[in-house]
């Protein structure tokens, strides 16, 4: 049996965050509608990040809205309206990750939708939350990334403020609204009771930084100071970070400095065998470090290293990654397929239960693949009743 069988998901999200959630519900068995707008669909569909592209769709959307079925409705037309909501008269859960004030005006916020179904399950991401003076600001992933601080913890003290390469801030709003719904699900299970779960992007990427921000708050409000090179993290000591090797790079973690200057058989390194100097001196033991781990080639310096249990690692590039047996001994490709009958590959879902991989091979739907099939599996009238005399 799959974890969350029998559970309905009413899916009205967009983008990465509200879709990257659901996608993790699918993952664990729930049958996931994906609401869409006739006609265009869930804005992801054209999201492009690169010039692939699947059944003229965007990857991010085939990746992230793999295992789902595709509803259209248009959520101003009465009819259409009339058959979301007897849709939602039968789910275990509902979410979406518009602006506030966008479902209050449909008619679909979470007490409308109580009235609904009382026992419901009601999950919300927004940018910034529902209040404030910034409640109303775009929920875009490098402008929550920028607004929360983080930017300035990569890269060189002496280099731009810089972004993670990666959509960040959706995918972990997304994780905590899946935790939310889990957690929301054993109440329900135990007590009966249904439950608003409300999650913002900006709370989670601050949640995030809990580790630096804790020191933010706890030294004097001191700014994160990044190191002037090979800076990885803005608080830890020498020699964490990444050098250039021979023919390569290397990552090195946390580690005694004259251990580090013997093993290598660093002569200037030995010089900082006083630990407070590890932070306070970490740029002038990161250059002497840097200076000298260029001068032989990584297989060198992990054979040395990996023996005497030090903390590092190949910095690998894509090409690099799939090739090693680490990687592919996880299995972590997963090949769906859409209606059409094309192939996707994509990253599975990365739980085990039992020792079992949570695997499903289909793949993104269509616009609209399901409107005829969900409308009959759960009797759907076509029509709002005329109730007038």
């Amino acid at each position: 049996m799959k974890l969350l069988e029998d559970i309905l998901v009413i899916d009205f999200s967009q983008f990465l965050s509200g879709p990257s959630a659901s996608l993790r519900l699918a993952d664990m068995g729930a049958e996931v509608i994906k609401v869409e707008r006739p006609g265009t669909g869930d804005i992801c569909r054209e999201l492009y990040v690169s010039d692939v592209m699947i059944e003229g769709e965007s990857t991010i959307f085939h990746a992230i809205n793999r295992n789902k079925k595709s509803y259209t409705a248009d959520l101003k037309n009465p009819d259409d309206l009339f058959k979301i909501k007897q849709l939602i008269a039968k789910a275990d859960v509902v979410m979406h990750n518009f602006r506030p004030g966008v479902m209050e005006r449909i008619g679909l916020d979470y007490e409308s939708v109580k009235e609904i179904n009382p026992g419901i399950i009601y999950a919300e991401v927004t940018g910034y939350g529902s209040e404030g003076e910034w409640k109303d600001l775009p929920g875009q992933d490098l402008l929550l990334q920028s607004a929360s601080g983080l930017t300035w913890l990569s890269n060189n003290n002496n280099e731009n403020p810089t972004p993670m390469g990666v959509a960040v801030v959706d995918i972990l709003a997304g994780t905590h609204v899946a935790q939310g719904i889990l957690a929301a699900l054993y109440r329900k299970i135990e007590h009966g009771e249904g439950a608003l779960i409300q999650v913002s992007m900006f709370e989670s990427i601050l949640d995030f930084q809990f580790e630096v921000l804790t020191c933010y708050y706890n030294d004097g409000r001191q700014l994160p100071v990044r190191g002037a090179v090979n800076s990885a993290h803005a608080y830890i000591a020498a020699p964490y970070g990444l050098y250039k090797t021979k023919d390569s790079y290397i990552a090195l973690a946390m580690t005694n400095i004259p251990t580090l200057a013997e093993l290598l058989q660093c002569e200037p390194l030995k010089q900082f065998s006083n630990s407070d100097d590890w932070y306070c001196k970490r740029d002038e033991i990161k250059k002497t470090l840097a200076e000298h781990l260029k001068t032989e080639p990584i297989a060198k310096w992990l054979g040395i290293l990996e023996k005497a249990d030090i903390w590092c690692a190949p910095v690998l590039n894509y090409d690099d990654l799939v090739k090693e047996e680490g990687y592919r001994l996880l299995e972590m490709e997963l090949k769906v397929k859409t209606s059409n009958g094309v192939t996707v590959t994509t990253t599975r879902c990365p739980i085990r239960v039992d020792g079992e991989l949570l695997l499903s091979e289909k793949g993104a739907p269509m616009l609209g693949e399901h409107n005829e099939e969900i409308e009959k599996q759960f009797g759907i009238n076509n029509k709002v009743e005329n109730t007038s005399r």
